[in-house]
């Protein structure tokens, strides 16, 4: 049972990796509705509140693991894909 929880970790790991290179690239774009959401979450959460919002995230879905969650390696995943979706339509639909 131990190495499917290690599984678990394994695969939000590199779910959380792909993530914080999305979300990177997202936040550097010159995209006008990343320069709106930089300065909402920098006057809530300060520069760097939505890298910690991500790290949050991924923590959580790592502690759920750990517990033997399967529906947490699940929700992450599921995150992970709309992140990316989220970054495909920024990338490729420019205005």
């Amino acid at each position: 049972m131990a190495y499917i929880e290690a599984m678990y970790i394994f695969v939000i790991f590199l779910c959380g990796v792909a993530n914080f290179a999305m979300h990177k690239a997202m936040l550097e774009s010159n995209h006008p509705v990343m320069a709106e959401a930089r300065g909402s979450f920098r006057k809530i959460l300060g520069p760097h509140g939505s890298y910690f919002l991500e790290f949050f995230m991924l923590v959580a879905a790592m502690i759920f693991a750990n517990m033997g969650m399967l529906t947490a390696v699940i929700f992450y995943f599921v995150y992970t894909l709309a992140n990316c979706a989220a970054a495909w339509v920024l990338f490729f639909h420019k205005p």
